[in-house]
């Protein structure tokens, strides 16, 4: 192949290369336009990305990710995350503890509030899942509680359990369900007893 040849295939490398370089980059600009359209409409900060850690005397608690945060600073500021996001809880030892997973959360910081809508998820360091539509955690009392109905799939002598609503403690061991029906594992002998 002559000197043109060569040439005329770098120049297409070159020109592919470029289309794909402009690609790329318009799609991450047509996202900061987006977060700036936003950001001027509104009084909201907004991350894109985020993982945070709480930690108390340097032993990690809990990890929050999400693919978006908003914080809108406003009289009664609250974040928001219109994308979902999945906490992951840690016992004292490290070891997973829970995690929650929801299509939508906000956390409302006056009044101590953390709401979880949309597919959510718990699940327990024994494989234990319970899922709803909507969960509440009061934070000053650490309690978890809803107002719609709740599935339970539990590993221990709890078995399967459906109910209205529910109210429970952080590490959902003690919890109370509203109009419960469902399956419970007993053993032999065993009489029925439900809470």
């Amino acid at each position: 192949m002559g000197k043109l040849g060569r040439n005329t295939q770098f120049v297409r490398g070159y020109a592919l290369l470029g289309a794909l370089l402009i690609t790329a980059c318009e799609t991450d600009l047509k996202e900061v336009d987006r977060i700036a359209a936003i950001q001027a409409e509104e009084p909201v900060d907004i991350s894109l990305g985020i993982t945070v850690v709480y930690s108390d005397s340097a032993v990690v608690k809990a990890q929050m990710t999400a693919p978006e945060m908003r914080h809108y600073n406003i009289e009664e500021p609250y974040y928001e995350f219109q994308k979902g996001v999945t906490i992951v809880f840690y016992d004292e030892n490290g070891a997973e503890a829970q995690r929650i997973t929801s299509d939508y959360a906000i956390q409302k910081e006056t009044q101590e509030l953390i709401e979880f809508k949309g597919n959510v998820v718990i699940t327990l360091a024994d494989g234990s899942i319970i899922k709803t539509e909507e969960l509440i955690h009061d934070q000053k009392a650490n309690t978890f509680y809803n107002h719609v109905p709740i599935e339970a799939y539990f590993k221990d002598e709890r078995g399967n359990l459906m109910g209205t609503s529910f109210t429970s403690d952080a590490s959902f061991e003690d919890i109370v369900v509203q109009n419960m029906t469902g399956l419970r594992r007993l053993e032999d002998g065993q009489a029925p007893t439900f809470r």
